[in-house]
């Protein structure tokens, strides 16, 4: 805790500086302040006691053009104590950080004034925490803790990988460094352990942390849960650790970042004892001061010991705005020209990495792209979806340079390596295989840092592990990032492993996501488009769920092309001209047995029809005559087949239709058994059709 003999020993330092530097880091504050007050909601506690430190990182050291916020090589700011969202918003309005209005920069500010007055309003720049993509300059969603801080691992590791890749020895075009704003909470969260762990594994030397450590959360001080020492546990993970006792002591806090800049074979945290809500006398060191508004009283009071006007609101004095112009602007603006300088004489003495690099930074595709992937003959024992996958991803990992990824220790699992393929290690960091070791969370937080800088990357796991990757998966979606997951062991097919590794609510957990695309192939060639629809993407996440066993890859010189799974649902079987008396809809190693039962169907000539579904969402995605082509309106006889929750099917089976899914967990068995055990088998599926069909035809005697 702090004590008040600190927190007078601050202000007697805060008072030694110069006029201009008190001046633009009391400008920090008190926007902040007045803000919170005005929205009555929001943290001003924390920009009142890291303003120096942030201040003095933006006017010293940040490597930022201002007037260019997409420009490739800047150093990335990640706020990861989102909550603070006013010092960043304040940060960015006295840069006089640029709008991006699509991929355009224009002349107007990405958060003026009027913005800051509007903060947490509806509509506005300045949400409750920053979000990518709304506010210009905002490098990542956050808020929920601990996610900047995995993001900001992953955008140390592809400055890396980029500079491995296209830098020279007579030109370095990537070698952006990483600084996040952590705080106690993000210190707690586990995302940020996970990241933190592999940062120092990787030797990420780019990526500083700066954890604002004031002690106090909404319950309280943190002692209430936390007792640990957090230095020595980031010593333990490999990293440089430095402590700054008092956030007012800008001069020591500039000699923190040198060392940081001078470190060349690890991580660095930098601690920095700070005061919630400083200035504030009645409210400073307390969890009122992290989560409500100060009241008029405190803010006159807080204000008065800045020696600022009381009464004054959004306030900001003359020579703040010349200060930034003159500070990080001249210096952003500087770094910026030489680099673009740098880029064009790359492009003409490296023409074909210079295209390289335009087309990566664009987010498109190289050309021919898809030129190598495979087409799968029609086989009956087939081979599983996950196998599959491998292939596809391998032939997309020759064509696609910057597509790297790895597995949360589940690689020879997922078949997610790429052959020939060098690891991604800290003395190999081009490489394009990546070993995330056994931390989902920290992998999907990861994943979303390398695909903000421009890489198409992705992760993979089982199926049942995406629960601990949920939220990261969420954030991808919001910030609408072209990211894909590969998630194998998609059912209670998988076996032996057990209901603790057979996903039930998973598929539907994913599909619940707003902004997503869950793809579901039912065999290798609807594997092979899944991969056209995924790398296509460019402002929305995709999970690919695949199975373990094998699944028999259609003839489809008898059935649908798989390039109906672009539209998310397709008449795989039955022509779509005729009238089924049923229709059998099935995503994934379920489709197999309604084709079955569709051929047994046939030989006893009733017209029926299957719909292989892999994705709902590309298929809500459609204009409403396709989906009634697919699904007629007025054939309500319907059965839904898929080894996972049933929530959601009703949309598809209809008021009449049947549902045939899990309602409980599995059991550890031979794959074949379980399905089995649960109804996963044709015969099933046969006599569903069967009895909707007879219930139908009972129906249409009775009279009206």
């Amino acid at each position: 805790m702090r004590s008040e003999a600190a927190s007078q020993e601050s202000a007697r330092r805060a008072a030694s500086r110069p006029d201009v530097d008190k001046k633009c880091i009391d400008t920090i504050r008190t926007l902040a302040i007045d803000a919170v007050e005005k929205a009555q909601s929001g943290h001003a506690g924390t920009p009142m006691g890291i303003a120096p430190v942030a201040y003095t990182l933006w006017q010293q050291f940040l490597r930022y053009d201002p007037s260019d916020p997409l420009w490739p090589n800047r150093d990335r700011f990640v706020l990861s104590a989102g909550h603070a969202s006013m010092l960043l918003y304040g940060l960015l309005h006295l840069a006089g950080v640029r709008r991006i209005v699509g991929h355009r920069i224009t002349d107007e500010p990405a958060v003026s004034l009027d913005d800051i007055k509007n903060f947490r309003q509806l509509d506005s720049v300045t949400p409750g925490h920053p979000e990518y993509g709304r506010t210009s300059g905002v490098e990542t969603t956050t808020g929920p803790l601990g996610q900047g801080c995995g993001n900001s691992v992953g955008m140390a590791i592809a400055s890396r990988w980029l500079g491995a890749r296209y830098n020279r020895p007579d030109s370095t075009l990537f070698d952006f460094d990483v600084y996040t704003i952590c705080s106690d909470g993000d210190m707690m969260e586990g995302v940020a352990s996970e990241a933190a762990s592999l940062a120092g594994h990787l030797q990420l030397a780019n990526l500083c942390w700066i954890y604002d450590s004031n002690t106090v959360t909404i319950e309280g001080h943190t002692d209430l849960a936390m007792s640990e020492d957090v230095a020595t546990r980031f010593k333990a993970y490999h990293w440089n650790v430095l402590q700054l006792q008092d956030a007012n002591d800008t001069a020591g806090f500039a000699r923190a970042v040198e060392i940081f800049r001078r470190t060349k074979d690890r991580p660095t945290l930098i601690i920095v004892d700070s005061i919630i809500g400083y200035g504030a006398p009645h409210k400073q060191n307390t969890a009122a001061a992290h989560s409500d508004a100060l009241g008029a009283e405190e803010v006159r009071l807080a204000k008065r010991s800045y020696g600022w006007p009381e009464d004054a609101q959004f306030l900001v004095p003359d020579g703040v705005y010349e200060c930034f112009r003159n500070g990080i602007g001249h210096r952003g603006r500087a770094l910026r020209d030489e680099w673009l300088n740098n880029f064009a004489a790359y492009q003409k003495q490296h023409p074909q990495a210079g295209r390289e690099v335009e087309i990566l930074l664009k987010g498109e595709l190289p050309d021919n792209w898809d030129g190598e992937l495979p087409a799968f003959p029609a086989d009956e024992k087939g081979l599983a979806t996950r196998d599959a996958s491998g292939k596809v991803l391998n032939a997309i990992a020759k064509t696609v340079p910057w597509l790297i990824g790895g597995a949360g220790d589940l690689s020879p699992s997922t078949k997610t390596a790429f052959s020939g393929a060098e690891a991604l290690e800290a003395n190999q960091p081009g490489g394009r295989v990546m070993h995330f070791g056994v931390r989902e969370h920290g992998m999907g937080a990861i994943v979303n840092g390398l695909v903000l800088s421009k890489l198409r990357a992705f992760g993979a796991t089982f199926l049942t592990f995406s629960d601990y990757m949920r939220p990261s998966i969420r954030l991808a979606a919001l910030m609408e990032l072209p990211v894909f997951h590969v998630f194998t062991h998609d059912s209670i097919g998988l076996g032996e492993d057990g209901p603790t590794h057979q996903p039930i609510e998973q598929l539907v957990a994913l599909r619940a996501i707003p902004n997503i695309v869950v793809l579901r192939p039912a065999d290798a060639n609807e594997v092979r488009e899944a991969y056209k629809v995924i790398m296509k993407l460019a402002d929305r996440p995709a999970c690919l769920v695949l199975s373990r066993q094998k699944l028999p890859t259609f003839d489809r010189g008898r059935y649908a092309s798989a390039d109906g799974l672009a539209r998310g649902a397709y008449v795989l079987a039955g022509a779509e001209n005729s009238v089924p008396k049923v229709i059998l809809i099935a995503s994934g190693s379920e489709v197999q047995l309604c084709v079955t039962a569709y051929e047994q169907l046939k030989r006893e000539g009733i017209a029926a029809r299957v719909v292989s579904m892999p994705s709902w969402e590309l298929f809500e995605q459609q204009d409403r005559r396709y989906c009634d082509d697919v699904l007629p309106p007025s054939i309500t006889t319907r059965v839904t087949v898929e080894a996972g929750a049933v929530i959601g099917w009703d949309r598809y089976a209809g008021p009449d239709g049947v549902i045939i899914g899990m309602h409980s967990f599995g059991e550890s068995a031979p794959g074949t058994d379980v399905m089995r055990k649960f109804g996963f088998v044709a015969d099933k599926v046969l006599q569903a059709a069967k009895d909707q069909i007879a219930k139908s035809e009972i129906a249409g005697k009775r009279p009206l």
